[in-house]
């Protein structure tokens, strides 16, 4: 099959899976059938899917995934001993284990389209993802707490592991339990990457953008709370703190000295 089979293939069968739009026209052009299958992933809820659905998804993400390109870790310098800082689009960075701001849920989003992380990791991660995060939630029996760590396998992303971690969420002045919760994210998911024996974890700019935090503030607590983690447990655990946007890159460099 071709990515174009590949594509038209998902968006039928998901289609099928919604019999009000079993038979809904299908756009002919590249861009809006990505964008149709994107959303058809992000609204579709967590139940069982075949074999043959999961073999086409998954060449497919990994195709597309390789197109975009993929960061090897190894292929960064560090700003300082373990720690990294890296611009770019997380679904493709290959390292041990990736990090989700998650809500308390701990589904994804199901926004279609949606431009946040949890959307982008749980569309290209494929359909497994959300049926693992469902078990792991109804195991629990209830949502997600904020500053709690949960961890996944990537399924189709190149790192092994997605750690889902919850944020505050800022609605007005920013409070000192806030920071608190914020810093209490960065330390479950080392300690869950630890105890999981991770040795390499990209944290996203946990709880800016949808959530609301000062992402100046963010990021201090972020640089902080990680170098006082690795100081007093002396993990061999490598950091890359992951940005996308240029402001949040010149904030990181700014705290790590980075050129």
């Amino acid at each position: 099959m071709t990515q174009a089979q590949r594509r038209i293939f998902l968006i039928q069968e998901l289609l099928k899976e919604r019999p009000q739009y079993a038979d809904a026209d299908i756009p002919t052009d590249e861009k809006s059938q990505k964008q149709l299958l994107r959303a058809l992933f992000n609204i579709r809820i967590p139940k069982p899917v075949g074999k043959d659905f999961l073999d086409v998804q998954d060449a497919y993400l990994q195709a597309e995934i390789r197109q975009k390109g993929i960061t090897d870790l190894r292929d960064l310098t560090p700003v300082e001993d373990g720690i990294y800082l890296w611009r770019g689009d997380i679904t493709t960075l290959r390292c041990d284990a990736i990090v989700n701001a998650a809500n308390s849920r701990m589904l994804g989003c199901f926004v279609p389209g949606h431009g946040c992380i949890d959307n982008a990791i749980h569309t290209f991660s494929g359909v497994q993802l959300r049926l693992a995060c469902a078990k792991l939630m109804r195991q629990q029996g209830h949502e997600e707490e904020i500053s709690n760590a949960k961890i996944t396998p990537a399924f189709n992303l190149p790192s092994r592991y997605i750690l889902h971690t919850v944020g505050p969420i800022v609605r007005g002045k920013l409070t000192a339990r806030e920071c608190t919760q914020l810093a209490d994210c960065y330390r479950s998911c080392l300690h869950l990457a630890e105890k999981n024996h991770v040795e390499s974890i990209a944290f996203c700019c946990i709880s800016t953008g949808e959530f609301g935090f000062p992402p100046a503030r963010a990021a201090q607590i972020a640089v902080q709370t990680v170098r006082e983690y690795r100081a007093q447990t002396k993990t061999q655990t490598e950091v890359i703190f992951n940005v996308f946007q240029e402001s949040d890159q010149s904030l990181y460099k700014g705290l790590l000295g980075a050129d």
